[in-house]
């Protein structure tokens, strides 16, 4: 596969991992229904990772963005982990905001990679997404050490779950930007006259 068209499938698998993983995020009532979104937080993160390890292998040479998709990548890849893994509620909770914190941090190193080229097509996009995907990333992680400090001390305020939703979406909107500024960096890649 062509390393432009890797990218830009990465990011779109990434995009819709995300949106999947915010629907997930809305509070349920129904055993059933909570099943339900555990399993789509599930299919929306090996989705995200999944698009990230392509955006991240269609990079070619070493690079910030290619570094923070493979951060962003491994952060999704414990995020997993903690969703899957038969472990305590604390200790499944724990991945979960460990990996939430990874993203973040993928996200911000491949945002330290938009500002090289300032006259790249795309690149306001690609910022802005990025940058709304740290903090995203970065909500939903203080939003799950909340609820583990409120179910240490039984104080179930909910204000945390909120806190995770607001974030799920932030990051889901990122994504979408992301997408946006990687068609656009990648058409303007292939409109560029060749250099002999």
């Amino acid at each position: 596969m062509d390393n432009q068209i890797q990218e830009i499938v990465g990011s779109v698998i990434a995009a819709i991992g995300t949106i999947l993983s915010a629907i997930a995020s809305t509070p349920a009532q129904s055993v059933r229904i909570v099943d339900f979104f555990k399993g789509l937080d599930i299919v929306g993160n090996t989705l995200q990772a999944t698009g990230n390890a392509l955006e991240a292998s269609g990079q070619g040479e070493p690079s910030l963005e290619k570094l923070g998709n493979e951060i962003q990548a491994a952060g999704n890849s414990t995020v997993i982990a903690g969703l899957v893994l038969n472990l305590e509620d604390e200790n499944e909770e724990k991945l979960v905001i460990t990996g939430n914190w990874l993203q973040a941090l993928g996200g911000a190193v491949a945002l330290g990679d938009e500002f090289e080229d300032p006259t790249a097509a795309g690149q306001l996009y690609n910022i802005y997404g990025n940058l709304l995907q740290s903090i995203g990333n970065s909500l939903q992680a203080i939003g799950g050490t909340i609820n583990l400090r409120e179910k240490r001390t039984d104080d179930s305020g909910g204000s945390a779950d909120q806190v995770i939703i607001i974030g799920s979406w932030i990051q889901a909107v990122g994504s979408v930007l992301s997408v946006i500024g990687q068609l656009k960096e990648e058409s303007q890649e292939k409109d560029a006259p060749s250099v002999p």
